[in-house]
């Protein structure tokens, strides 16, 4: 018989013996075995007769009715009566609570769809259930493999960027009397940019190898119909990408935001045309180009009314739309706050601001000040104050030098570069004459 105790928990093949409160108030069901499948050995499938020993779990459960429960099911292990048997004993299990289960299987299910389902990060799932980070993830891996379709659908235009992923770990190997990471802290996603799949894969390890290993295991089928690879500027994707996808466009911008096929923006569009940046953040000189790894008339038509030069192929814009962005583009919208120029001028700023203060809390503040905090400001004020002071401000005047796209307000760039460049002199030079009569 059924009892409404069983019936209220939901645990099919388990019988509640009885209910009682422990000393925080919360409900302890003892639970015993009234499933006799559960006698049965899980290899062979013979019934056992003799009982070898008795032993408590305690799995943890779902709370029920909005209060948290605790589970004490008392159990038997069996003999296996089958001589020839390898498993020579088991103990009593159901479907919601298999053999060495720590949690119900109902339990693990909630955790993998709260993350899946749910829009909940990992953290947030283990915190409303209880649970560990590991198990919550482990369960969103299981729940995520058996909704999920064992090889992506076709991909016209897919994205390949890196991502951080926990810390690194070391193993020492014996043979080469060397160390070698065992689990890296980079990971490399394959995004649908255009399809609507979302997050195609995501694979250890930030190397040419781990993004070429996984384009090649795709089908020769789903490869020939990627027809552009969007990337960062990173010579392993470009490698990769060239090796296992050598028909795709290789679209390349500074921003990691380059549209396709439409509604680039003005900075995306002159990155996707096929010139050339002019340097990297951070001053590095780049010679990657949205370049084709072998441009075929097929490539070609749909990007530009007339056959571009193999030299100069577009991407995912076309001439006439990375031409007229620019005039759309507001004096504000031109001028980039977000990062000051990426030289040798912080440092020397930097510099030249210790000399003057003699503090480095006070140079750094300055510096901080000079480079993000007052540009930003700018924004705030009235355009006939705003416009002079994003044109004229030597951090913002200094950027024209590397800016792809010239904005009607904006100075030419090397009259830009010249006055960034005599304002960094002008600090240095008061730095030179504050240390020389001062401080010697």
């Amino acid at each position: 018989m059924v009892s409404d105790t069983i019936r209220l928990l939901g645990l099919d093949g388990l019988v509640a013996e009885r209910v009682e409160l422990d000393a925080a108030g919360v409900p302890v069901v003892d639970l015993s075995t009234g499933s006799e499948q559960a006698r049965c050995c899980p290899q062979c499938g013979q019934r056992a007769v003799r009982v070898k020993q008795w032993t408590t779990t305690r799995p943890r459960d779902l709370p029920v009715a909005g209060r948290a429960v605790r589970l004490r099911w008392r159990k038997r292990r069996w003999y296996c009566a089958t001589p020839e048997c390898p498993r020579k004993s088991f103990t009593e299990q159901v479907v919601q609570v298999p053999a060495r289960a720590r949690l119900t299987t109902r339990l693990r299910q909630a955790a993998g769809a709260a993350v899946a389902d749910g829009n909940h990060t990992i953290v947030q799932a283990a915190r409303d259930l209880g649970l560990s980070w590991p198990v919550v993830h482990a369960a969103f891996t299981a729940h995520a493999a058996a909704v999920l379709a064992a090889e992506p659908e076709p991909v016209a235009v897919l994205g390949i960027d890196e991502v951080r992923r926990g810390r690194p770990r070391w193993s020492f190997d014996e043979v080469t009397a060397s160390w070698t990471t065992s689990v890296d802290r980079w990971h490399v996603g394959f995004v649908d940019l255009i399809g609507g799949q979302g997050l195609l894969a995501q694979v250890e390890g930030r190397t040419s190898k781990a993004v070429t290993d996984w384009l090649t295991a795709r089908p020769a089928a789903w490869r020939e119909q990627v027809q552009a690879v969007a990337i960062d500027m990173c010579t392993v994707f470009k490698a990769a990408v060239r090796e296992a996808l050598p028909q795709a466009m290789l679209v390349v911008d500074i921003s990691t935001s380059c549209s396709w096929p439409t509604g680039p923006s003005p900075r995306s569009a002159a990155n996707c045309t096929g010139s050339p940046p002019r340097s990297k953040p951070g001053g590095r000189k780049s010679s990657r180009s949205c370049t084709p790894a072998s441009p075929t008339p097929a490539q070609k038509a749909p990007t530009a009314p007339s056959k571009p030069s193999p030299a100069t192929p577009t991407a995912s814009a076309t001439p006439k739309t990375s031409a007229s962005a620019p005039a759309q583009r507001s004096p504000a919208a031109t001028a980039d706050t977000s990062t000051p120029l990426n030289f040798e001028e912080p440092g020397l700023l930097g510099l030249a601001f210790g000399a003057l203060l003699r503090q480095a809390a006070a140079a750094i503040t300055v510096l901080v000040a000079v480079l993000y905090v007052l540009p930003g400001i700018s924004l705030a004020l009235p355009a006939a104050i705003q416009r002079p002071v994003q044109k004229f401000w030597p951090t913002q005047a200094g950027q024209q030098v590397t800016s792809v796209i010239q904005g009607p307000d904006s100075l030419a760039p090397w009259a830009g570069f010249g006055i960034m460049t005599l304002f960094v002199a002008a600090t240095l030079a008061a730095a030179f004459l504050a240390l020389d009569r001062r401080d010697a």
